[in-house]
């Protein structure tokens, strides 16, 4: 249990650090949630920050539940659950919608955080540290994880304060590291994990970019 996203974070970067050091790094973070815990971590290995945006394509009547998931590059990618898709019965219809409500929320978020800059562009050779205030389906983080790997980074590290445990193949499978503070059983959701989990805003998410090392 963490008191809240910056004792999390302090507390990954503690482990990281011990891990280190990292060749040439840089700390993405998911906004909006996981840029507190990723902030301690750049500001602890003395590493620049910014964050990778990536959506998630909620089912139809639980928008919480992800089908999938959406993120940025050139050109986005979009990455499903197919079997979820095919259990709750999803139709193209549906998913061409919430895609279409997701990317509009995701370029809106690209021009709010950073303008035109696009740090998937300058990832080669760099050792990358992808930041998350926790794990549940993996959809999201796959789905950056993916969209980082077609840039030729010499290394990815994940870094999460909480995941269940049956989602680690997964994430080792495509990161070449996987730091995990805690792997409760059984595993609810994130925010059952922390004492304090209020939504992060933009304006701290814009706050701790224009603070970036």
């Amino acid at each position: 249990m963490f008191k809240d996203r910056i004792e999390a974070g302090k507390r990954l970067a503690d482990t990281l650090a011990s891990l280190g050091p990292f060749e040439n790094p840089i700390v993405l973070a998911l906004p909006r949630g996981g840029v507190p815990v990723a902030q301690k971590i750049a500001q602890r290995l003395g590493a620049p920050l910014d964050v990778i945006i990536v959506r998630k394509l909620g089912a139809p009547f639980n928008d919480e539940f992800a089908i999938g998931a959406l993120v940025e590059g050139n050109p986005e990618r979009v990455v499903l659950n197919e079997e979820a898709i095919y259990r709750l019965g999803v139709d193209r219809a549906y998913l061409d919608r919430v895609v279409a409500k997701e990317r509009e929320e995701l370029h809106r978020r690209q021009r709010l955080y950073r303008g035109q800059e696009n740090p998937l562009e300058n990832l080669a050779g760099k050792t990358v540290i992808l930041v998350d205030d926790g794990v549940a389906t993996g959809y999201t983080m796959k789905a950056a994880l993916a969209a980082i790997r077609e840039q030729h980074p010499a290394r990815i590290v994940v870094a999460v304060p909480v995941a269940p445990r049956d989602i680690l193949p997964e994430l080792r499978r495509l990161a070449d590291e996987v730091v995990v503070l805690e792997l409760p059983e059984p595993f609810w959701a994130v925010g059952a994990h922390y004492e304090r989990f209020d939504q992060t805003s933009d304006e701290e998410v814009i706050e701790a970019l224009n603070r970036r090392t």
